[in-house]
């Protein structure tokens, strides 16, 4: 009984420990946001050239994305988690030791899981993290956020050989796909779409196609659309070319030429 008191006491002191880590986690988390988009914006002011503006805008934005989705891991997982195993331990029985240690190890096993998910997030820290690990790296986690946070079937496929491109240009392109897959969530209503990259002597050939309700192409609206317009902005910095090919119920295919020089 002594033992069983020890660890049910270990488990409230962890549980504890990881709640206040956590305060301090978020605490750092603000402050860490805050003080780059500052650092951004300032950046922002002083610098005149359109390419570099551009960059900074990009990093500024996937800043806050990543600050938003840290945001609803904490909220949605870590937090449910904790509270789980604390009310778990709250209603412990000793007049069913059966239940009372099924109700410990899955206790230990939400701990677990927490402890887990902030090793994750603590990795999405760093802005710098898509310029660090390279184009396709990144839009390999990408994809995989989006399978999980939307009911969106994604297939990504590669053909040719994967050139590596300035990193300032991979951030950019990143963007414009992330932009793309934003854009399909919002709006598409697709259930399947497809991200293809190929790499030729020249080019990067970038197409992504969904089965979505698809839009008129000729209308004022789409053509003045926020996210097609940005994505427009950003492939005319790298001199490239974006065309899009969509019809009501027909689904959408968005295509972009990227010169490596």
């Amino acid at each position: 009984m002594q033992n069983t008191i020890n660890i049910i006491t270990s488990l409230l002191v962890i549980i504890f420990f990881l709640i206040m880590l956590m305060a301090v986690f978020i605490f750092f988390i603000i402050y860490l946001h805050r003080k780059k988009q500052l650092g951004y914006l300032q950046k922002l002011n002083e610098i005149e050239a359109n390419y570099e503006k551009n960059l900074l805008k990009t990093q500024l934005e996937i800043q806050e994305q990543t600050f938003q989705h840290i945001s609803r891991e904490i909220h949605d997982n870590i937090t449910l988690s904790l509270t789980l195993a604390k009310l778990q331990l709250h209603t412990l029985d000793w007049g069913d030791k059966g239940k009372s240690w099924e109700k410990i190890n899955s206790s230990i096993g939400l701990l677990g899981g927490s402890i887990s998910q902030l090793s994750d997030i603590s990795k999405s820290l760093n802005a710098d993290i898509i310029i660090q690990q390279g184009l396709l790296q990144a839009l390999e986690e990408e994809i995989q956020r989006i399978r999980q946070a939307a009911s969106l079937t994604i297939e990504f496929n590669i053909t040719g050989v994967p050139v590596y491109l300035d990193a300032q240009k991979e951030l950019i392109i990143f963007r414009i796909i992330q932009e793309a897959f934003n854009n399909i969530i919002k709006h598409a209503r697709a259930k399947l779409a497809t991200l293809s990259l190929h790499y030729n002597k020249t080019n990067l050939l970038i197409s992504i196609n969904d089965d979505g309700q698809g839009f008129d192409t000729e209308l004022n609206d789409c053509k003045s659309h926020a996210g097609l317009k940005n994505m427009q902005t950003r492939i005319s910095i790298l001199k490239g070319t974006m065309n899009i090919s969509s019809r009501p119920g027909g689904g959408t295919l968005l295509s972009f030429t990227i010169p490596f020089e």
